[in-house]
């Protein structure tokens, strides 16, 4: 699965960018409130609007403190996919539940450098884990490979049947990175320059899902 970020798209022609990742599998949307991270984007309002044109599903990744108060909100506006992270919740899968009841899907953000092993059985209440391969807040960042160990604890979870979720990486995600990240075992790859600053953002989304299917031992096109 491939989500082009809207981060690094133009934000005065938001409607004619996402119409330009049709064959996307998701559009990834991600909103920060210069709180939670040291920037500022997008809030409920523009995601309402954006869910009107895009035509596949909304996968909006919240940087945000309180997340326990917005979360459900994106899932009743009709996002498919909402995720938070778990160093900004107090009650993690009390906000999953409350994302759930509201229609969609939900999703658990972690930095590069918070372990993973505290919340191994968290995960059991989510749909989602988005392994941050670089930190929140800016587009255009180098990619973290060690992030990648991560990905491969929860491949050999979900392989062996005692975990079942998607895992998603967002960060650094181009024609350089994505075949360690599937290899290592990863669903669905967040990229954003390598879609958008692309001549054609399509023919670049199918090139980047042909690499990741060839490397990985479980995906498949």
């Amino acid at each position: 699965m491939i989500a082009p970020s809207i981060l690094t798209a133009d934000f005065a022609h938001l409607a004619d960018e996402v119409a330009a990742v049709d064959n996307a599998d998701w559009l990834h949307v991600d909103v920060m409130d210069n709180h939670f991270v040291p920037n500022l984007t997008m809030g409920p309002v523009v995601v309402e609007s954006l869910l009107k044109v895009a035509k596949v599903p909304m996968d909006c990744h919240l940087m945000i403190t309180d997340p326990g108060r917005w979360a459900p909100g994106y899932a009743e506006a009709g996002a498919h996919n909402v995720t938070f992270h778990v160093e900004a919740a107090e009650d993690p899968a009390a906000v999953a539940r409350d994302i759930r009841a509201a229609g969609g899907k939900a999703g658990l953000a972690i930095k590069p450098g918070t372990p993973l092993d505290p919340y191994l059985e968290l995960l059991r209440d989510f749909d989602t884990l988005l392994v941050m391969s670089v930190e929140p807040g800016f587009g255009g960042q180098k990619f973290i490979p060690e992030v990648l160990s991560k990905v491969a604890t929860i491949r050999k979870l979900v392989d062996s049947g005692e975990l079942s979720i998607l895992v998603e990486i967002d960060g650094g995600i181009n024609a350089d990175t994505i075949e360690a990240a599937a290899e290592a075992g990863v669903d669905c790859f967040v990229a954003g320059s390598a879609v958008y600053s692309a001549a054609d953002p399509a023919a670049a989304i199918v090139k980047l899902r042909e690499q990741a299917a060839a490397a990985s031992p479980h995906l498949s096109l």
